[in-house]
């Protein structure tokens, strides 16, 4: 068997850390120097927790901000942490952000897409694409296909944020950019499992590089992300209680950020790769009549631990990275 052709079982391999783990946990006596890592989102949320806690030990950190002000004053007292413009709803700030990156001559260790929209209104960017997809997922495909040179040449584990919320829903083959009829969950849902089908096949592309992807699911906590959220939905999605206080079994962003900073450090996953990773180890497959779980898509009261199969499926995984490379012009691995 071809180093190309081995995968990596979609199951636990007892890490010892668990929901509760936090970055310190799970980067105890770990040393970073000399590394460099880019945390898209690294300056609110976890995003934030995950430069901090990278940065506290030792790595050198890049930060991409859409609103690199609001990110250089989040970052001012971290060490190590540095900012650059990017917004991942428009390709040309992408493009010009890897263009000064790779003029740098710098290598790229660890990447993590931690940046994201959650269940926003209606929204169009670029030639009328649905803003979900576009930021959660086309914006980080065409920063990775960008930067590949230095995420080649330092071997990087590049981590995708996805969430349970890729069971809401599979790839919309017929209508990716809902011109049909929005729903916002719906949206949502596509986008975190395309966020988890760009790590399974960035993963089969990247390995003979030495280049390794995950996704993770970083559980629930209450960031910034939540914004787009009413007091109503959280109530009803039992997040918060009658009196406004949030659920006790939401994680602090230092715990929601310990599975993608597991992720991106854990010698343990060394040779690993393309799997979905939640509560800082790799996840169980979710396969249909567990837990009343059904094939198509899920209403959120549905949602359970583990992948579903539709965001695993390598073929949906390749079919998803051509239509990307379509869309967005882009393709690092294009004969």
């Amino acid at each position: 068997m071809t180093t190309s052709e081995q995968h990596t079982p979609q199951h636990s391999i007892g890490s010892g850390f668990g929901a509760r783990s936090t970055t310190a946990d799970v980067l105890a006596g770990t040393d970073l120097a000399g590394k460099l890592a880019v945390v898209t989102g690294g300056y609110s949320g976890i995003g934030l927790a995950t430069t901090r806690a990278l940065a506290g030990a030792g790595a050198h950190v890049v930060v991409p901000s859409r609103r690199p002000d609001v990110a250089r004053a989040a970052v001012a007292d971290i060490a190590g942490a540095e900012v650059d413009p990017l917004d991942l709803a428009d390709l040309d700030s992408v493009r010009a952000f890897a263009d000064r990156f790779l003029a740098s001559g710098r290598t790229i260790d660890v990447l993590v897409d931690s940046a994201g929209v959650m269940a926003c209104p209606e929204t169009r960017v670029g030639p009328g694409w649905e803003a979900q997809f576009a930021t959660n997922h086309l914006g980080h495909y065409a920063l990775v296909n960008r930067l590949w040179p230095a995420l080649a040449e330092g071997g990087a584990r590049v981590v995708a944020v996805s969430s349970r919320g890729h069971q809401l829903s599979a790839i919309r083959w017929d209508d990716p950019h809902f011109r049909l009829g929005y729903e916002k969950w719906q949206a949502y849902g596509q986008a975190k499992t395309a966020n988890v089908l760009f790590a399974v096949h960035l993963d089969r592309l990247g390995r003979d590089a030495g280049v390794r992807a995950f996704a993770v699911h970083p559980g629930e906590i209450n960031t910034p992300l939540v914004r787009h959220v009413s007091e109503e939905e959280r109530l009803a999605a039992g997040w918060v209680d009658a009196k406004g206080n949030w659920s006790l079994d939401f994680k602090t962003p230092e715990q929601g950020a310990a599975t993608q900073v597991w992720a991106a450090t854990s010698p343990r996953l060394t040779g690993l790769g393309g799997v979905y990773c939640e509560d800082c180890d790799i996840a169980e497959l979710v396969t249909a009549g567990a837990n009343g779980v059904t094939d198509g898509e899920l209403d959120a009261s549905a949602l359970t631990a583990g992948v579903r199969a539709h965001a695993t499926d390598p073929g949906q995984a390749a079919r998803l990275w051509a239509l990307s490379a379509e869309l967005t012009g882009v393709d690092a691995f294009a004969a």
